[in-house]
């Protein structure tokens, strides 16, 4: 089968350029040294100066490399190799197998899904040029697929959630500590029950007037823990008013803070601002875990009147549909004023 063929419909034509609005940034050249804060996990809670690495990474940035992180070099290299099978299939095959009764759902065009995994209706300039899975760890068990290669990465999904969820709860603990926050159930903020990983291939495309692969955007997550193992770079963050590549580093894992993250902080950490880029030469493959609080715990913060995770996502996918994107935090801002 043809490559192309493998892909949704409307990305199989890259030749078409639209207009952008205004990003916020100028590029940076993706020759200068990384910059990246880099947090060893092993050596996170005792170690003083990587402490205080971490609550720079966390203040100043929003995101940082992860290294020492315990999950199997071979694990995160298998997934890469099965997400690339599963997406070589064909557009046909991929819509079929996740039928509306199925936990995993498949989506293609924006980013922006629903609490069921679908997606959420954008017009045709606001294209998002990628396509991907959305699996909810707490029902991929009992999850039985008609495709060999989505049943065969779902159990590698399953063993790779556990890690994360370990992961994510360590970091948020840690964050817990460095702010000096009086959280007692820290679990509820981490909710184990509420890991999302997302599979997202973006084409690779020579017109850098295409479009983006993923739009300008904060994650509405506690934590978002992505994995690039296949080496092509892609993702860039919002630093200074400049676009920051990151680059891709094999058996590293790259953590960044979601927007409940900053309310929770009241503010003192950040949700970075970041988008995808279309490589010129290969497809880019990445994975991502996002993790949220409980659905109806209160968030509380000075910055922000309380509210729920289930409330901020309702806001977001009105906002979507009604203004065409997310408002995000500012809805929930004491001083913030209705948006036309």
């Amino acid at each position: 089968m043809n490559n192309l063929d493998s892909y949704p419909p409307i990305l199989r034509h890259l030749s078409h350029p639209r207009h952008h609005s205004p990003d916020g940034g100028d590029p940076i050249h993706e020759e200068d040294p990384d910059p990246l804060p880099l947090i060893d996990l092993q050596c996170l809670t005792h170690d003083m100066k990587m402490k205080k690495a971490f609550e720079e990474a966390c203040k100043h940035w929003g995101l940082f490399r992860l290294v020492n992180h315990g999950v199997p070099s071979t694990l995160l290299t298998q997934l890469q190799d099965q997400a690339k099978h599963l997406f070589s299939l064909s557009f046909e095959s991929k819509q079929a197998s996740c039928s509306s009764a199925n936990p995993v759902t498949y989506f293609w065009g924006t980013p922006a899904l629903t609490s069921s995994g679908t997606a959420l209706t954008t017009a045709p300039q606001n294209i998002n040029w990628v396509e991907g899975f959305n699996m909810p760890l707490a029902h991929l068990s009992p999850f039985q697929s008609q495709l060999p290669q989505l049943h065969s990465f779902r159990d590698s999904v399953v063993e790779y959630g556990e890690h994360m969820s370990r992961i994510g709860r360590r970091l948020f603990e840690a964050m817990v500590k460095n702010l000096d926050l009086n959280i007692e159930a820290s679990s509820s903020y981490v909710a184990e029950n509420s890991g999302i990983m997302r599979i997202y291939r973006y084409p690779n495309c020579s017109n850098s007037n295409v479009g983006l692969g993923m739009e300008v955007h904060t994650d509405s997550s506690v934590l978002s823990i992505l994995s690039q193992e296949n080496e092509v770079s892609g993702l860039e963050l919002l630093k200074d008013h400049q676009w920051l590549t990151v680059k891709p580093i094999s058996n590293t894992l790259i953590v960044n803070l979601g927007d409940m993250m900053q309310a929770i902080s009241d503010e003192k950490y950040k949700s970075v601002t970041h988008r995808v880029k279309l490589n010129c030469e290969r497809e880019r493959i990445s994975i991502c875990y996002f993790v949220f609080p409980d659905e109806d715990l209160q968030i509380q913060s000075s910055k922000y009147r309380p509210f729920s995770y289930k409330e901020f996502r309702a806001k977001v996918q009105q906002d979507i549909k009604t203004v065409g994107y997310k408002v995000g935090l500012p809805r929930f801002q004491h001083t913030h004023h209705s948006l036309n």
